[in-house]
């Protein structure tokens, strides 16, 4: 692959899509769309349009759409809008370009492609022998890696969809922020206090919990912590051991640019 190549790779979850311009050098600035069920490929690509306008990219610049998807609807919508304002391909991770992670799930096939990249990213970041991911988005997910297997994880409830559970349930309860400004656990004295610290303490909580469980099984695994409440987090506990907030973002780099398909630009 040539240097002048330039990349789109886009980590579509199910609240929103994040992506980033890319080449061989590196990744751009990141920008977030939502992932509404309202989009048509019409609005996705010029949305995508003006963000490469933005960047000063022309999009017969652009080789290649790379993508991570959990929203099966949003794909061909994606795939479309690609074809129509890119001409270029839409390429999936992993079922157009595989994994090098052996994936010991029981049903391959049930594991959601942004549980797998988070592992490999992790694995290409990081050389200890056993990796725990836990990425903090919609759901919060642990995975768990050893040398060059993906052996499978968790799946919990998300901090955002729990306190928006709360909030559809509960007509009282208040707007809280889930920033916190300290690193003690108080006794809440007003609703607001109660939350907030209810929240961010009982997710601690439970990534200690879990983490301290899983390390029973992987007595030498290092903690990385990505997604939106990672950071949070990693302030109220001491069991992450790295931050690493573009993690699926740097996935699709090290496979966007390792990956040599034929994506000669398809002729109108």
């Amino acid at each position: 692959m040539t240097h002048s190549r330039t990349a789109l790779l886009f980590d579509v979850g199910n609240t929103n899509i994040k992506l980033c311009l890319a080449d061989a050098k590196g990744m751009g600035r990141s920008y977030t769309l939502p992932s509404s069920n309202r989009e048509t490929a019409d609005s996705l690509g010029l949305a995508v349009s003006t963000i490469c306008a933005r960047e000063g990219v022309q999009p017969d610049a652009v080789d290649r759409w790379v993508l991570s998807s959990v929203v099966p609807p949003l794909n061909s919508l994606l795939s479309a809008a690609c074809a129509r304002f890119f001409s270029c391909p839409a390429l999936f991770v992993p079922g157009d370009i595989p994994l090098p992670l052996e994936n010991r799930y029981a049903r391959p096939q049930e594991v959601g492609a942004d549980r797998l990249l988070g592992g490999f990213a992790a694995r290409t970041l990081f050389d200890d022998p056993e990796l725990i991911v836990v990425d903090f988005g919609t759901a919060t997910t642990f995975d768990c890696v050893r040398d060059n297997a993906y052996l499978g994880g968790l799946i919990c409830p998300g901090v955002l969809s729990s306190v928006t559970a709360l909030g559809t349930q509960t007509a009282k309860l208040p707007h809280i922020s889930l920033e916190f400004d300290g690193d003690e656990l108080d006794i809440g004295t007003s609703t607001r206090q109660s939350l907030n610290h209810g929240v961010l303490f009982g997710f601690a909580a439970m990534l200690e919990g879990l983490t301290a469980r899983l390390k029973k099984r992987l007595p030498r695994a290092r903690v990385i912590a990505t997604g939106g409440f990672a950071p949070q987090m990693a302030a109220l506990t001491s069991c992450i051991d790295n931050l690493a907030p573009d993690l699926l973002m740097q996935g699709l780099m090290a496979v966007c640019f390792n990956h040599s398909p034929d994506t000669s630009r398809e002729q109108s």
